[in-house]
């Protein structure tokens, strides 16, 4: 169930921020806050600078913030790595996730817990971990085949975008940015995409999904929806908007 109530839920604040890629200006001042509990979709047409805005946030080092501030929970981050933001609660899940040959996805999945746990927690026991990755696939629908596979090798799309929920749902972040989940999937694995996140989705985590279209908005159901146009996010609103926003098209927003 949906935090609507999250007066005091931790932020995800963007303020003002300014990316530029190889001295190209791409984000161009872009504002916005997601609170824990909160689902928001940032929708926008290509080149808009929604992915930039993500990768921007985790902290890629080819994009270089120019000016404004990524705060979490009144703390800017922007001194912190890629690896010390995701401690700090924040995950990324890529519009193409990478395939890694040889390397199991349990494996992966263990030590990307234990990373983001720090050198002086204890490790986790493997039954224990081994425990809540059952837990957490049977709560995704997923067979316990998926995770002796190696990571995302020879998946399909949709088997890639429910490793990245799967990641998601065992990292357990504060904050998960979503860069085009429904990129191209066919209706069933868009659906089931859908679920896996709605499963993940409740008080503990603010969610921003990134896309195109409203095809997995219908399932997810977002509070909020923005409109990113060049590097600006120029128009908010309630889930109500993306339905607009697909029988209208971007064009209408520029005239109002």
């Amino acid at each position: 169930m949906k935090n609507k109530k999250a007066g005091n839920a931790p932020v995800l604040e963007i303020r003002d921020l300014h990316v530029s890629i190889e001295g190209k200006e791409i984000v161009r001042g872009a504002s916005l806050r997601v609170k824990q509990g909160e689902i928001h979709a940032l929708m926008g047409p290509n080149g808009s600078g929604k992915s930039t805005l993500s990768l921007a946030i985790m902290g890629h080092p080819k994009y270089k913030i120019t000016g404004g501030d990524i705060l979490l929970d009144g703390k800017s981050v922007l001194g912190m790595k890629t690896y010390e933001r995701a401690r700090a609660g924040l995950f990324l899940a890529f519009q193409y996730p990478s395939e890694v040959q040889g390397v199991g996805m349990s494996n992966f999945l263990r030590t990307a817990l234990n990373a983001k746990r720090g050198k002086n927690a204890p490790t986790i026991p493997v039954p224990e971990f081994v425990a809540d990755l059952k837990k957490k696939m049977g709560k995704l629908g997923m067979k316990e085949e998926f995770s002796k596979r190696y990571l995302n090798d020879g998946f399909s799309g949709g088997e890639k975008k429910r490793s990245e929920i799967l990641q998601m749902a065992m990292l357990g972040p504060k904050f998960a940015i979503l860069d085009e989940p429904d990129s191209g999937l066919d209706v069933d694995a868009l659906k089931s995409v859908a679920k896996g996140i709605r499963a993940q989705a409740g008080p503990g985590l603010g969610v921003l999904i990134i896309t195109h279209y409203d095809r997995i908005l219908k399932y997810v159901k977002p509070d909020f929806v923005h409109v990113m146009m060049n590097g600006r996010i120029v128009k908010s609103g309630t889930g109500k908007l993306a339905g607009e926003l697909d029988s209208k098209g971007y064009g209408w927003i520029n005239k109002e």
